[in-house]
């Protein structure tokens, strides 16, 4: 997909508010382009008005003005703009009249003259080849990062980040180059529940859980869904944290919990008496090789100030794509549960349909407009920040998947499932895929096991049809394909298959590469 990138910097020497808007990436030479322009009163005014009204209880105030005298100039009214009329003559609320006339501005500033023709030339030539634009914003003033840029709407269209034909994102050039990433074939989450007043944590972790995973019925594979898994950890310590991701067996890290504003990128409350900055987190995520760190927490793309003025790449998105996270989501503001969970199951669902990550946000974006409204800033709440060289693909494509063996399912009343039980107190289950389930220690199995003793593709899990019998009925086999073998619990002892294919009885228990492993249980549940 074709790439537009914007920056927008302050003239430092040129004016209190002159400001230059930068092509700095295009499909076509000549669409590098800059513009220079003025941040006017009138659009301080908008953004404290929009402040008030949408975010006025958490005390933002976050002026674009270089000097407190002049932010202290502007004064603070609710209501007081002369927004036009609607053009359709039917009465529209004031939040609505706010959103689309301060959205109506920020495109009319960003898009001028020059800007605006590399757009529409770029867009056009993206659209000849069937594909998207991609437009993604820098914002090297920090003063501007606060503003609510996703609400950008050119008069009688769609708004950008809702758009179907230019993908919408913020970026930044101030990075290292990505390392080369490989596909997987499925999303392997890591999921952390922070500190929070709701006791019921672990009620709100199957919430998610279940949020993450629909759709894991086998008629989803029919529709090219991945596989997903989800391992969940419940207020663990800075140390329990770092040990869960250095298993290198997860591309998405997923939070929720308590986020505050910080100059260091600000800090998650992982536990009542633990919590971890942006710029720890980052070194971590960057060294496991995470593509996706997805946050459900206050401020994570807000950044910290000071007397009303923004501090430099403090926010914990900023933080994170700086130091190269290729792709961070977070919140600008506080979302309710009913939005953050809409939001949440839309974007899940659209990545396990293979979209890259900002098709992925733009499609939950529209979903949550729909559900909620677009007087409502839910939908304006989710921000994205991707690494310029990333391309947003977590997942493999149809065409580049390992190709499954056919199967012909018989007509089955109800089909069973069949799953591995981790009996370690857990009680991580891992549904098992038809017709072949991989294990191993690497992220392109189904199921990943981060122990040296495992072998990269260790060993899988193969389900037939059996028609001889009266009533047809599936069978499952385990094959081993590994280094050490794999050890069966058998007539009271253990027993190690070696590149051998034995058949699976429901209840028997497993353990993959070394003896110290822990035990899986293999389990068909036929009810």
């Amino acid at each position: 997909m074709p790439s537009l990138n914007l920056a927008i910097a302050r003239l430092v020497h040129a004016g209190t508010n002159n400001f230059a808007i930068v092509v700095v990436e295009a499909p076509y030479p000549s669409g590098r382009v800059i513009h220079d322009c003025v941040w006017t009163p009138a659009l301080t005014q908008v953004w404290r008005e929009w402040q008030q009204l949408f975010a006025g209880h958490s005390n933002l105030d976050i002026s674009a003005h270089t000097s407190e005298e002049e932010a202290a100039s502007q004064p603070v009214n609710v209501m007081t703009i002369e927004l036009p009329a609607s053009t359709s003559g039917q009465p529209i609320n004031y939040a609505s009249r706010l959103m689309q006339y301060f959205g109506n501005s920020l495109w009319q500033w960003v898009f001028e003259g020059p800007i605006l023709n590399s757009l529409e030339h770029n867009r056009g030539a993206a659209t000849a080849l069937g594909k998207s634009l991609r437009l993604r914003l820098e914002l090297r003033d920090p003063y501007l990062v606060a503003v609510p840029w996703e609400i950008m709407q050119r008069p009688g269209q769609p708004v950008i980040s809702l758009s179907q034909n230019v993908i919408f994102s913020r970026t930044t050039s101030d990075v290292e180059p990505l390392p080369d990433f490989r596909k997987d074939p499925g999303l392997n989450i890591l999921l952390v529940l922070g500190e929070d007043e709701n006791l019921k944590l672990r009620e709100e972790a199957e919430v998610l859980r279940e949020t993450l995973t629909q759709g894991v019925a086998v008629a989803s594979s029919a529709r090219g869904y991945a596989p997903c898994m989800v391992t969940t950890l419940i207020q663990p310590t800075p140390e329990e944290l770092i040990a869960a991701l250095e298993t290198q067996s997860y591309n998405v890290f997923f939070y929720a919990g308590h986020g505050l504003r910080h100059p260091d990128g600000g800090i998650l409350n992982l536990h009542p008496e633990a919590r971890l900055n942006g710029i720890e987190l980052a070194q971590v995520l960057t060294r496991t090789g995470v593509k996706l760190a997805l946050f459900n927490s206050c401020w994570g793309a807000q950044p910290a100030s000071v007397n009303h003025q923004s501090i430099p790449y403090s926010s914990l998105a900023e933080v994170l794509i700086r130091h190269g996270v290729p792709a961070v989501l977070g919140m600008r503001d506080e979302i309710a549960d009913r939005e953050s969970l809409s939001f949440i199951q839309a974007f899940s669902e659209a990545l396990r349909s293979r979209k890259a990550i900002d098709e992925a946000v733009a499609e939950a974006r529209q979903k949550l407009l729909t559900k909620f409204g677009f007087n409502y800033p839910s939908w304006t709440l989710p921000v994205l920040y991707m690494h310029p060289q990333f391309d947003g693909q977590i997942l493999r494509s149809l065409d580049e998947s390992i190709t499954e063996l056919p199967t012909s399912l018989p007509e089955y009343t109800k089909i069973p499932s069949a799953c591995l039980r981790l009996l370690n107190g857990e009680d991580k289950i891992s549904l098992l895929q038809n017709p072949i389930t991989r294990i191993g220690r690497t992220t392109d199995n189904h199921i990943v096991i981060p122990d040296l003793s495992v072998s990269r593709q260790h060993a899988q899990i193969i389900c037939r049809d059996n028609f001889s019998a009266s009533t047809p009925v599936l069978n499952y086999f385990l094959r081993d394909d590994s280094t050490g073998g794999t050890l069966i619990f058998k007539a009271g002892n253990w027993q190690r298959i070696h590149h051998q294919e034995i058949p699976l009885e429901s209840g028997m228990q497993l353990k993959f590469g070394s003896s110290r492993n822990e035990i899986w249980e293999f389990i068909i549940d036929e009810r």
